[in-house]
């Protein structure tokens, strides 16, 4: 019977990545519970106390809530959006790549992942508030075009893997283009309408860069914008500060752990297929 034999080079490059993500997380939460005069003992020790009421005091101080609201509002609305958007212009684009336009549109949008943000960042700013977009709204709208070239790339080459046939039979059926993409195409798209959902997510609950840039009225901030808000104006109180992140990050790791199996698959499918 033939062992298979460990590959201990693989084997320890793993365990040091996964001690690399767990070591910042265990120092986010045991700082998070400790009590302030704990501070000065060695920072790898357990709490004496475990300090609960941190999280109370720091929903109180960062208004929790409302960031809280806010960040669930932008990130619903992207998701949803995005999927339903991205995913339909990247039908277009597949089913015409023989015509030039819609093949320069393509490499368009794939040439647009190239372009750093801080390069437009000035110019957005400037435009947004002369449009009055300097709010949610306006974030939404963005946090979607952004996510564009990204998800054009990925769906084109997914759709083009779809057998045409399944389209020329419903149009045998007297299917027309936009009920043959919501009736045949987009119900096949479901791995990686799942796997774009669960990236968008994770990328519009933890941007801070655009929000900072773009809003405008304190009402509206975000949860990692209340973060740095937050911690530039206590940035002596590790405990609080800490307890607030892991409240902000806390959502987002239980998507991640729930949803990171279909990440995965979603992806190992459609590149099977």
């Amino acid at each position: 019977m033939k062992r298979n034999k460990t590959n201990w080079l693989v084997t320890s490059l793993l365990i040091i990545g996964t001690l690399l993500i767990l070591f910042p997380l265990y120092l986010t939460i045991n700082i998070a519970l400790k009590t302030p005069e704990e501070m000065g003992e060695p920072l790898l020790s357990l709490p004496n106390e475990w300090r609960f009421q941190n999280f109370l005091d720091a929903i109180e101080l960062t208004n929790f809530y409302s960031a809280f609201f806010n960040s669930f509002i932008v990130t619903f609305f992207v998701v949803v959006l995005t999927v339903l958007t991205n995913s339909l212009v990247s039908y277009a684009i597949a089913r015409n790549m023989h015509k030039g336009f819609y093949k320069a549109l393509f490499y368009y949008f794939v040439s647009a992942m190239f372009v750093p943000f801080p390069i437009i960042m000035l110019p957005l700013v400037r435009q947004t508030a002369v449009w009055n977009m300097d709010n949610l709204i306006g974030l939404i709208f963005l946090y979607i075009v952004f996510q564009l070239s990204f998800n054009v790339f990925i769906y084109v080459g997914y759709i083009k893997s779809i057998p045409i046939e399944l389209e020329e039979a419903a149009v045998m059926d007297g299917g027309n283009s936009w009920s043959i993409f919501w009736k045949v195409i987009f119900p096949l798209l479901s791995p990686m309408n799942a796997t774009v959902a669960i990236l968008t997510a994770l990328y519009a609950w933890n941007d801070f860069l655009l929000p900072l840039v773009i809003l405008t009225d304190p009402a509206d901030a975000t949860l990692p914008l209340t973060q740095y808000i937050f911690q530039s104006e206590f940035s002596t109180n590790y405990n609080l500060a800490f307890a607030s992140y892991l409240l902000a990050m806390l959502p987002m790791i239980i998507v991640y752990i729930v949803a990171q199996r279909w990440i995965i698959g979603n992806v190992t499918r459609g590149a099977v297929k």
